[in-house]
């Protein structure tokens, strides 16, 4: 598996990590290169812009929610067939899960990947003290390869020509250096970026902004050239027909011949600018398991797709469009009656708020009777899992790793039947098992425990 590849990362966060990448990958897409988009962490709204940029489903790379086994892996399935792939780091340069090292750090991925790195710099305050600061990340770890610096907020070509003389004394090379340009701002607000999903031609515009800054101000042929440097990875990428195979013992194949023809049962995504947070293996799993994945819009649509067997609802931001999910009332109806005939509904954070009987005070499906409201303080973290009980996703005992990230509460936190016991990092149990519901604050990336899809699906046929 040999695919030329970069890794952008950044001494913290706010020195320009989405704006570099994002306009790397438009760049060089412009160039009519097939650029394959990633994005180290748990992060769903970066991936948004990089979808944007390239024409391509921007991919999350989790050495955590995943395991380090499946990094390089899953990187080589997004990258198939691509002439370059640009993978925009998490954080700083070393940060990863809190108390566990490397773990899930930019640095790891970087390495599992076999990859270079270009460290973009906010230069902003700073002239000769980059070259210390340079050093520094790139003396830290010798397994991390830096293989050239982007200057980011550079404030003059004064500037510009002392931090380049000064970095000629850390031996990094310069790569390119960025002036401030409000175009390429994104605005964000309590979770992040604002989704490309919720700013249509604004999100257009700042992408082609960010482009042409970073072909202006880089040099992408040297980049490219640092690119193809990466040697090949062993092994090959993932699949999601070969992650679900063999199947599990409790549904062996039908002796007739027939299991190639079984019915697709038809699971409705929630898509939209509501629920914006989703993994591309998550439809992947599903349609290798045998179903018919089709996505809807809870803000606009009126129903659920035609012969709808199963549902999945997302992360995303639901608390921004309370009132127009409030006011579709032939969709919630139609949401709740799925849910009380027991058919299988999966639903993360805002698809667990969607399923409350109400946010803010304004009404939602009434599945669970519990009560969400917007807090004070932010809920952020990787979390170590493990199923109470047997639900449409997975048998008592399974152990999953999660991400929470949200600024809402529910009351109460859990149900009669709890969906996860957290052990890690504090022990509690939450969300809930309801029928064929299993409704959680919990992001997982079923890559990491395929067999989720499959008996996901199961259910959906036999419901």
């Amino acid at each position: 598996m040999s695919v030329p590849r970069l890794v952008i990362a950044a001494p913290s966060s706010g020195c320009g990590k989405t704006t570099v990448a994002t306009g790397l990958m438009a760049a060089f897409a412009a160039r009519g290169l097939a650029v394959s988009p990633h994005k180290v962490g748990p992060d769903y709204i970066d991936p948004g812009y990089h979808a944007l940029a390239t024409g391509r489903v921007g991919r999350n790379l989790d050495a955590y929610l995943c395991g380090p086994e499946l990094v390089a892996p899953l990187f080589g399935h997004g990258a198939q067939g691509c002439d370059l792939a640009v993978v925009e780091g998490v954080m700083g340069l070393y940060d990863g899960a809190a108390g566990q090292g490397e773990l899930a750090s930019t640095a790891q991925v970087s390495k599992l990947l076999r990859a270079p790195v270009v460290l973009v710099v906010d230069a902003s305050s700073q002239s000769r003290s980059v070259a210390a600061l340079v050093h520094g990340f790139a003396s830290w770890d010798t397994g991390v390869r830096i293989g050239g610096v982007i200057l980011n907020k550079v404030g003059s070509s004064r500037h510009e020509a002392l931090l380049r003389e000064a970095l000629e004394e850390a031996g990094v090379p310069v790569l390119g250096a960025l002036r401030r340009a409000s175009q390429v701002e994104t605005p964000s607000r309590h979770l992040g970026l604002v989704p490309v999903a919720e700013r249509g031609a604004a999100a257009v515009s700042a992408v082609a902004a960010m482009a042409a800054q970073v072909s202006a101000g880089c040099d992408l042929d040297a980049l490219m050239a640092l690119a193809r440097s990466a040697g090949a990875l062993p092994g090959a990428g993932w699949s999601p027909a070969e992650a679900l195979s063999p199947p599990s013992h409790d549904q062996p194949p039908r002796s007739d011949g027939s299991d190639a023809v079984r019915p697709r049962p038809v699971v409705a995504v929630a898509g939209g600018p509501a629920f914006t947070f989703s993994y591309a293996e998550h439809a992947e799993l599903l349609e290798a398991a045998g179903a018919e994945v089709v996505t809807f819009d809870p803000l606009r649509d009126e129903r659920l797709p035609d012969g709808t067997r199963g549902l999945v609802v997302g992360g995303g931001f639901p608390e921004v469009y309370a009132s127009e999910l409030g006011a579709n009332e032939s969709l919630r109806k139609e949401v709740a009656a799925l849910a009380l005939s027991g058919a299988p509904v999966a639903a993360e954070c805002a698809g667990l708020l969607y399923l409350c009987r109400e946010l803010d005070g304004v009404p939602m499906c009434g599945v669970l009777d519990a009560a969400a409201r917007m807090g004070e303080r932010l809920t952020l973290g990787y979390r170590d899992a493990v199923a109470v009980g047997d639900s449409v996703l997975a048998v008592a005992g399974t152990r999953m790793r999660g991400h929470e990230f949200h600024r809402t509460v529910i009351e109460p936190g859990a149900g009669e039947a709890p969906a996860w016991g957290v052990v890690a990092p504090r022990r509690r149990v939450e969300g809930f098992v309801q029928g064929g519901v299993h409704a959680s604050y919990l992001h997982t990336h079923w890559a990491s425990e395929p067999q989720v899809a499959r008996r996901f699906t199961e259910r959906c046929r036999t419901s």
